[in-house]
Parts: C-alpha cells; structure tokens; sequence
C-alpha cells in the first residue's frame, strides 16, 4: 500500500469512527477519557522512553532551543496533560445542547443544537503534549481525529496515540476515532490536505511557515493563527512593581511559545523611571533588547528596525517602544500585531477598559502576563490550539470550539405557503 492509499485508508476510518463517535453518550466519552488519564500515569516510563529517543535524535540533529523545549515532556507537563483531561471530564457535554430556541409567528419552534464537527485533521510540529490535548477534546466532543506530528516527535507520538487508542477500546469506543499518520514522509501532509470528503476541518499548530503551506493547500476549512506578536503596554500611573513582574513573566518564563511577549510599549510619562529597572531584569535573563530611538536615550541597547515591531523571536528577544499615549500603543498594535494577545498595566479601570475595547485580539489582559492566553490557564482544560482566524473560533480552541450548531424545528402540521 503506498502513501496515498494508506492515507486514505484512515480518512475512511476516521469518517466511520467519526458516525459513531457522535451517537455516543457522555458516560461514555466520560469513561473512555477516564481510561486515558489513568493509562497516562501508569504508563510513565514507557512514555518518557520514548521521548528520551525523540530529544536524543533532536541534540544530533542540532534542533534549536525553542524547538527542543516544546519537544519535551517532563514529569510536569505529563501531570498537566493529566490535569487537563480531568478538567474536560468535569465540562458539560457540548453534543446535544440546545444553545437557543424561539417561536415564529406561524407555531414553529426554530433552535439551534450543537453537533461534532466530525473528522478533524491535526497537523502539528514538536509539542507532543498536543497529540494528548487533540485527542481528549475530540473525544469529549463527539468527533474523530487524524494527527500528524513533526518527525523531531515520532516516537513520543506513537507512544501516545497507542495508549489512547489502547483506552478507548477498553471504554467499548472506536480505536480508530484517534489515529496517527505513521510516516514521516512529507508526502503524507499533502495527500491529507485534499481528502476535503473525509476530513471537515484541519488545525495545523507550529511555525509559521507550516500554518501557511496548510492554509494554501488546504481544501477544508483551516483554523489556524501565523504568529503571535503579543505585546504589553505600561501605562502612565502603573504599578511599576506590578509591572516589571508582568513583563518578565510574559517574556522569559517561556520564549520560545506564542504567547510570549515579543514588544514592550511603554507610555513617555513613566519611560525614564521604568526602564532601567526593567532592562536591569532583563539582563539577569540574558534578554537581548532592541529599542526605539526614545528607549535608547534611556537605556543602552540594539536599535529597533522596522522589522522588529513585526517580528514573532520565540526567543529570548525584545523590541521596546515609547509611546506618547494609549491611543499611539493601540495604534502600534493594530498595524504590528496579530491578533493574538495584548496586555495593559494601569492603575486606571477607566483606561483599562478603553484598551480592552479597542484592542481587538484574541485575548486582552488587564494587569496580568500575556502567558495566560492558553486553554489550561483559561479554565478550558485543555485545548487544541488558538484562533486568529475570527470565523467560527477566536482565541484557545476547548470543548466548545469542536462543535457547530445546526437548525433544528418543531411543528404541528405547518405548511409553507
């Protein structure tokens, strides 16, 4: 069997085990992610085997540390894997929910309930933790799913997806609701995106480059965001205390993710005062600053050039800008960011709210890091990724998000005429 018709063979799969995936009951799906979360911990060793293989065959090939970070997976985030899959588990079945009814003026009843949106095609690169997050929110949402992982995570991903489809069999569900592109050949991502008759949707999660060849490819509906040019806009009157906490947190408690800070927006008021300070932080971090012309008559650091302020560094990088108000920070932001996540520190609930209406991101944070754009830390459990796309999803993709709605009407004998 070659690529094509083995990547076919499990779109046929999918779409089987997406009919009965959507018939199942709660206590099902409950039972199986149940199943999941105990397998997870009880199989610890061999998942962490298999990821040793994974960083090993990474340091040889000279995977850069953004990249090697997400491809981890520590005792911690296989405990918030877990963590997120208990969280879904306490989550209202979407499948079935009547989100709302009316009456028209002849006697029909019109509503609106939520479906699965049936075959989801994930493409993915390092974040074996994505395969776990994919998997239990599909299942809870009543679809099937087709992963396919970068190669630096073959053999996490493997691993994994044994152990769910393992689960899902003891919990008298379809195996084949998970399944995993077993190859790494290229091949496989372009014969995927054109299967639009089994797959209904297709996320891809990664670098930029990834997102737009899906997108350009695709023919299913892409959910997708390019990049994350998240930014933090200290305000005049800000807590500087508060605000060289939030900064640092949003910029180097984890680079390389699309929810770091990538530019820093500073009101002219509070420039001189708080820039030292945050640069005196930065540097403990071995952050490398680059600033606009007013920030380098402050402190030392590279120049800022226009290619900065658009720039995703998954790294530990910063473009600092003063700014001579909030409508100048605002205004950066709609011309450089993606719509991903902003931030404001400000003492003022007036302003506070004037930035969290104009900004139009995904996410928008008053007094908190940008870091808290992500389904765990939301209150989603987990989640599947972020939409920058607007259309059907915007922000962290949980439960919810892996459903549509469809018309449903109630009669008693009404006819058109």
């Amino acid at each position: 069997m070659n690529i094509q018709e083995e990547i076919l063979e499990i779109g046929k799969k999918a779409r089987k085990a997406a009919y009965l995936m959507a018939k199942a009951s709660s206590s099902q799906k409950d039972t199986a992610l149940h199943q999941i979360a105990e397998a997870l911990a009880t199989e610890k060793t061999r998942i962490m085997e298999a990821n040793k293989k994974d960083l090993e065959n990474a340091s040889t090939q000279g995977i850069s540390g953004a990249k090697y970070d997400r491809l981890k997976i520590t005792e911690k985030i296989l405990n918030e894997m877990i963590a997120g899959i208990r969280e879904v588990i306490a989550w209202p079945d979407p499948v079935g929910k009547i989100v709302s009814m009316w009456t028209r003026p002849n006697g029909l009843r019109v509503g609106r309930m939520r479906i699965p949106l049936g075959v989801i095609g994930i493409i993915y690169e390092s974040r074996p933790n994505v395969t776990v997050d994919a998997t239990i929110l599909c299942v809870k949402a009543g679809n099937s799913v087709i992963l396919r992982g970068g190669s630096e995570a073959f053999n996490s991903n493997q691993c994994l997806v044994s152990i769910i489809r393992e689960s899902l069999q003891r919990a008298n569900l379809p195996e084949d609701a998970v399944q995993f592109i077993p190859t790494t050949d290229r091949t496989a991502v372009t014969e995927m995106l054109k299967m639009e008759e089994y797959i209904d949707v297709m996320i891809p999660r990664g670098g930029e480059e990834l997102i737009r060849f899906v997108n350009d490819n695709a023919r299913m509906p892409v959910l997708k965001h390019y990049k994350g040019v998240c930014h933090v806009f200290v305000d005049k009157g800000a807590d500087l205390k508060m605000a060289i906490e939030v900064c640092e947190n949003a910029k180097v408690q984890r680079p390389g993710v699309c929810n770091a800070m990538e530019t820093l927006l500073v009101h002219k008021d509070i420039a001189e005062n708080f820039l030292p300070k945050m640069q005196e932080v930065f540097e403990k971090h071995g952050v490398e600053l680059r600033g606009c012309r007013k920030t380098r008559e402050i402190i030392q650091c590279k120049e800022a050039t226009e290619e900065d302020w658009y720039e995703e560094y998954l790294d530990l990088i910063l473009a600092i800008k003063v700014v001579d108000d909030m409508n100048s920070a605002i205004e950066h932001i709609h011309k450089y960011g993606s719509s991903h996540t902003e931030a404001i520190v400000t003492e003022d609930y007036e302003r506070a709210w004037k930035f969290i209406e104009a900004v139009q991101s995904s996410l928008v944070l008053v007094n908190a890091s940008t870091r808290f754009n992500d389904g765990y830390q939301l209150g989603l459990g987990a989640e599947i990724g972020i939409s920058t796309s607007r259309l059907h999803a915007f922000g962290p993709m949980g439960v919810d998000e892996l459903t549509t709605t469809k018309f449903i009407a109630f009669g008693n004998g009404q006819l058109r005429s």
